[in-house]
């Protein structure tokens, strides 16, 4: 007589178990609540209690401790429990910033984390994927960093001056915008109030001049800085959430991980954030916007998927790629205007995605648009990333942001060139104007005064901003944050063959601020020369002069006094 067969999936079920290290009244906690989990754990608060080796490891922080300490302690877990997953429950205040956690080398990373959410996690861990959840940074300061000093950066006498004289006169400019909105009654007082704006306006820029970065020398002087990594490569916002999660660590999983994050990040406004450039996209209608930015990362996913199918390596992958790209935004823009919408135009009814793909230009390249090779590799076959001068996987959250930033360039971008042949089209199609762009272009003027300022902004951006990033290595990137808000940074990489394929105009601009970085330190130096002089003629030749004269008056007067 033959005993029945167990159950694989039952043996398996019961074979899950979990080491939690955290404090006890916590462990009974979380105890009862990992009794919950599909599959169900059985968890064990001392390695003693274990029976082998356990598929999760939890560790529950209940206050912030030493970066160095963290570190050492967690490479110290993974070297013993490999191949076991690591979930780090960090507290609200974790005493460091989001940038240093997603270095950590955890499978999981969870900031006070509900009671639905840490299930979740810990299925997904369980399955060997990653879950980050990360809310905003609790340092006002500098990031802690390993080996390095809690407290805050030092600033030089240099660094203190342009920082405390740029503050003051943002603040005189913030007051004149205040009295001038809306402008006063009296015209002598508006017109004293304007001049006193331009004049601070020169100062600011004079002081950038002199003493600031130059990144900032020759940018507009009431433009704020944009943002700018200190690091080689694009970094999540300092201030916002972090949220990922990975089903697997495959590049297909990391794709639908991206592709899920920026399809929710377009339900926002899709507007600039912090930033005076004008974009095209803007001019479209919010619901357009929406409908675009979906529209284009489906036909991503769908080429990505005919890549995977071919699988192309190298420069026939690069090729393949440039070549997609005019169909790809082609299509894109048939979905979001609609394939069977039809408006009238001159007493005709003329669809519109035919007429709107007929006179786009699609072929047209942005020579700001980084390589795709590291993006596809990615994406394609899982092939490692260079993030801050190391190599990582596509599945590592740092990595994975990198390529987020990156896929949003390109969706931002492509979105742009589409909007611009959008407005061209609605500039002698009337109706075409109530359908997709916002109220306030629908008037002939409103519309042409954009247009135009779009065409100015791109010829001062070719002839004078394109140089000087060429110059400083620096590739401007934008990318989609959480709110639907687009955020401009810098990403720094060698550009040294475009420099070398300017024309004369932009050489000039290059050559002017090669002057300016060897004249600079020359300039501040005779201006202090120049100081220390006026100092000296001041306190010890019309100071002792000064007091000469007083000296012989006293004595004259007291002579008088003396005298019957």
């Amino acid at each position: 007589m033959t005993e029945p067969a167990a159950d694989p999936g039952a043996a398996e079920t019961a074979s899950v178990q979990v080491l939690l290290l955290a404090q006890p009244l916590l462990c009974q906690g979380l105890r009862r609540l990992l009794a919950e989990a599909s599959p169900p754990c059985r968890v064990a608060a001392d390695p003693s209690e274990l029976e082998g080796a356990p598929q999760l490891l939890i560790w529950s922080l209940e206050a912030p401790i030493h970066p160095g300490n963290l570190l050492l302690e967690l490479e110290r877990l993974e070297q013993r429990w490999l191949p076991a997953p690591l979930l780090l429950l960090l507290p609200a205040e974790s005493g460091c910033s989001n940038d240093w956690l997603l270095q950590l080398p955890v499978a999981g990373l969870l900031q006070q984390p509900e009671p639905e959410v840490l299930l979740q996690a810990v299925g997904t861990l369980l399955q060997g994927g990653r879950v980050v959840a990360l809310d905003g940074d609790s340092l006002s300061s500098a990031a802690a960093q390993p080996g390095g000093s809690w407290a805050a950066e030092t600033m030089g006498l240099g660094q203190w001056l342009l920082i405390s004289g740029l503050q003051q006169i943002d603040l005189e400019l913030e007051l004149g915008r205040r009295l001038l909105d809306p402008p006063p009654a009296n015209l002598l007082l508006q017109l004293i109030l304007e001049g006193r704006q331009r004049e601070l306006g020169t100062a600011r820029a004079l002081l950038i001049w002199l003493w600031g970065p130059l990144s900032m020398a020759w940018g507009a002087a009431a433009r704020p800085p944009e943002p700018k990594t200190p690091a080689h490569e694009p970094r999540p916002p300092s201030g916002g959430s972090t949220a990922i999660t990975l089903r697997q660590r495959t590049a297909v999983a990391v794709w639908e991980a991206i592709h899920q994050r920026l399809s929710q990040a377009s339900q926002g406004p899709l507007l600039r954030q912090d930033s005076a450039e004008l974009f095209a996209l803007e001019g479209l209608s919010q619901e357009r916007r929406r409908d675009l930015f979906l529209a284009l990362l489906s036909q991503l996913d769908q080429l990505l998927r005919q890549l995977r199918q071919e699988r192309l390596r190298g420069d026939d992958l690069q090729g393949r790629w440039q070549g997609l790209q005019p169909e790809l935004r082609r299509q894109a823009l048939r979905q979001m205007a609609g394939p069977y919408v039809q408006l009238p135009q001159q007493g005709a009814l003329l669809p519109v995605a035919d007429t709107l793909t007929s006179q786009g230009s699609f072929d047209l390249d942005d020579p700001e648009m980084p390589s795709s090779q590291p993006m596809l590799a990615a994406l394609l076959t899982a092939q490692p990333l260079l993030v801050d001068g190391r190599l990582l996987a596509p599945d590592e959250p740092q990595a994975l942001l990198y390529l987020e930033a990156l896929v949003s360039n390109w969706v931002i971008r492509s979105a742009e060139s589409i909007s611009a042949d959008v407005l061209a089209s609605c500039g002698d199609w009337p109706e075409l104007r109530r359908y997709l762009l916002v109220k306030e272009l629908i008037a002939t003027r409103s519309l042409e005064r954009l247009r135009n300022q779009l065409n100015a902004q791109q010829r001062w951006s070719e002839w004078f901003e394109k140089p000087i990033r060429l110059y400083e290595s620096q590739r401007r990137l934008y990318r989609l944050e959480e709110g639907g808000m687009i955020c401009p940074l810098l990403l720094t990489e060698p550009r040294d063959q475009e420099l070398r394929q300017l024309g004369w105009l932009q050489q000039g601009v290059t050559l002017a601020l090669e002057a300016r970085d060897a004249l600079a330190p020359q300039l501040r130096a005779l201006l202090q020369r120049a100081g220390d002089l006026i100092v000296v003629v001041l306190t010890q030749v019309i100071g002792r002069a000064i007091g000469l004269v007083g000296r012989g008056i006293l004595q004259g007067l007291g002579r008088g006094i003396s005298r019957p």
